[in-house]
């Protein structure tokens, strides 16, 4: 099929994308919401802006739509979208959704009201497995925003490699945290992988931190040969 990809630059929109290809899907776009609210219920927003240097990294052309983010007037920006991809001969979009249901069913009506397929690979994916999974294939992670208990400034910019998974794990034990982050304790980038021509260097960031809650803002980033 003919598929375009929901992509953020974070972990599960590029393990969508890695799933499609694997899949053997002829990946045509990627599909990029920009949202100018922060607290998009949709839409990751941290480092959106490097949405197109990671399509340059995997070679894949990318459509950036640019949304206010207002609760469920943004999804009639969504739907524009699958509309026009829609014309442009595409005939399923892959999201990275793995356990909100919340929107995972927005973007299954709209894809039902545009006539394309929506596939969710990783719906309801063992968490643990699926972490393990992504560092083993060589996806380069960094977490980019964090929001929650335990989870302090010294996570921003984070490799998560295996020992940053154990350290989520005994985190899980003792206050719950879900370490694939589907309760929007942490938000994630992802900077090199299987599926990347180029690997992104990160040059320059800025940590910011309120209270309980920080983003890893990266301000300046190239790529370079593997």
């Amino acid at each position: 099929m003919k598929v375009a990809v929901l992509f953020s630059g974070g972990k599960d929109s590029t393990m969508a994308v890695y799933n499609a290809l694997k899949s053997g899907e002829d990946v045509q776009y990627l599909l990029a919401m920009k949202s100018a609210n922060d607290e998009s219920y949709m839409f990751h927003v941290p480092n959106i802006h490097l949405t197109d240097l990671l399509a340059e990294a995997m070679d894949i052309p990318i459509i950036s739509v640019e949304t206010d983010g207002i609760k469920e007037a943004e999804l009639e920006d969504l739907k524009d979208a699958f509309n026009q991809l829609k014309t442009l001969g595409i005939e399923a979009i892959y999201t990275g959704a793995l356990y909100s249901v919340y929107q995972k069913s927005r973007i299954e009506k709209l894809g039902d009201e545009c006539g394309l397929k929506v596939v969710s690979p990783y719906w309801h994916v063992n968490e643990l497995d699926y972490m393990r999974q992504i560092v083993s294939l060589g996806f380069e992670v960094i977490i980019s925003g964090v929001a929650a208990y335990g989870l302090d400034e010294k996570w921003l910019g984070r490799l998560i490699d295996d020992k940053c998974i154990d350290d989520l794990l005994k985190l899980n034990e003792k206050v719950g945290l879900n370490i694939a982050f589907e309760g929007g304790e942490a938000e994630t980038l992802v900077v090199d992988g299987p599926i990347f021509k180029k690997r992104v260097n990160v040059l320059e960031y800025e940590k910011r931190w309120q209270v309980d809650s920080g983003l890893f803002i990266i301000k300046k980033a190239v790529l370079e040969e593997k």
